[in-house]
């Protein structure tokens, strides 16, 4: 498919924002099954996540400058294991599976493959992401020479305040952040930052112009070639559901997948809201979702054996998790976190994050 119309254009950069969110739950998966949280390769594959949110952001920032709408709370853009990386040929299977050196050179190391020296921009069926996005960049450059397409970038309805993304250990500020994306030459930003952090250029190691921070693909490298130990890896199943679960823990899975879930409700706001404060509010509510929600309910899970037979243990499902008939999301957050809180004692401290949530997003899912 050729990116020759404005239209075409939205398509591919939805396409790209499912790219980014289909990398996050299994790199999220094999970093909950790494038993120590102050391992360097824990702390790696959390700096891969936060990156990776990030590209998905900027890549949301170039549909709405070119008059899309991103969409993310929908069970036809979240993803779903197995699956294959989007748009990839040839096909990359992704599993959330524990991580293991075979997995990071089976999964990881291919999706954030730097394009060959001969690489060539491809907008489907691509060999590398870096080629993906130079196709989506050829067509930006193009379409603005022919039709002006950053006339009306409605920068109010992007993602662009630095303190909205900081970087964490292993990632550096100069390698790239928010910004708005409101003229050709901050498009192509955009989309340098999201190749030189991920894929980089061809053999480049390095993300930022001070070369310390390594780029996604090194930084799986390192892990796969053992410089950065795993340590003990916990024994979770690999593409678990909710129902495969003892009983007493599937309220946690449930919590966890809403969690999840509502993460992505509060994207849909982030990017449907032009006011200030409100913007404020929803990213404050989405960084205490991930951290104060998502964070200890998978490391709960991961912790506890999945049945009574003990063989191996639970973990995040990462199931769409359907918010209808809900008052509000954050209704039914509240109602579940009720009843895990209850039953799971130790996790009390949930009610508090909870009722820390500041907005009140609709359930709206389309």
């Amino acid at each position: 498919m050729s990116i020759e119309t404005r239209e075409s254009l939205q398509e591919h950069l939805q396409w790209a924002v499912q790219v980014e969110l289909s990398t996050i739950p299994p790199y999220l998966y094999a970093m909950y099954s790494i038993a120590d949280r102050d391992a360097d390769s824990y702390k790696l594959i959390r700096s891969v996540v936060v990156e990776e949110m990030l590209h998905a952001a900027l890549a949301a920032n170039l549909l709405v400058a070119v008059g899309g709408t991103p969409r993310f709370y929908r069970e036809d853009v979240l993803p779903s294991y197995p699956m294959d990386l989007p748009h990839h040929d040839p096909p990359i299977r992704i599993d959330l599976e524990p991580c293991s050196p075979e997995f990071i050179e089976r999964v990881c190391l291919p999706i954030e493959n730097p394009r060959p020296v001969d690489g060539l921009p491809q907008d489907d069926d691509y060999e590398t992401i870096s080629q993906f996005y130079l196709a989506v960049e050829e067509a930006l450059e193009r379409l603005d020479d022919r039709e002006s397409l950053f006339e009306r970038p409605r920068v109010d309805r992007q993602l662009l305040h630095p303190g909205y993304y900081v970087p964490i250990e292993f990632d550096e500020e100069d390698s790239g952040g928010l910004h708005p994306v409101e003229d050709l030459d901050s498009a192509r930003r955009a989309v340098e930052t999201v190749v030189h952090q991920g894929e980089g250029v061809r053999d480049e190691h390095w993300a930022d112009p001070s070369h310390q921070e390594m780029t996604h693909y090194y930084k799986f490298k390192k892990i796969a070639d053992g410089t950065f130990r795993l340590g003990e890896v916990r024994p979770v199943p690999t593409n678990p559901t909710t129902a495969d679960f003892r009983p007493e823990l599937r309220p946690v899975s449930d919590l966890c997948n809403a969690a999840y879930s509502y993460m992505y409700v509060l994207m849909d706001e982030l990017y449907a809201t032009s006011d200030r404060e409100t913007k404020d509010a929803l990213v404050r509510d989405l960084y205490t979702v991930m951290s104060g929600l998502l964070s200890p309910l998978a490391r709960h899970l991961t912790a506890r054996p999945a049945s009574e037979a003990g063989a191996g243990h639970a973990a995040p499902t990462f199931e769409f998790y359907s918010f209808d008939g809900a008052a509000t999301p954050r209704a039914r957050i509240r109602a579940l976190t009720t009843t895990v809180v209850r039953e799971v004692g130790e996790l009390a401290q949930l009610n508090g994050v909870v009722e820390s949530l500041q907005t009140t997003p609709g359930a709206s899912s389309g």
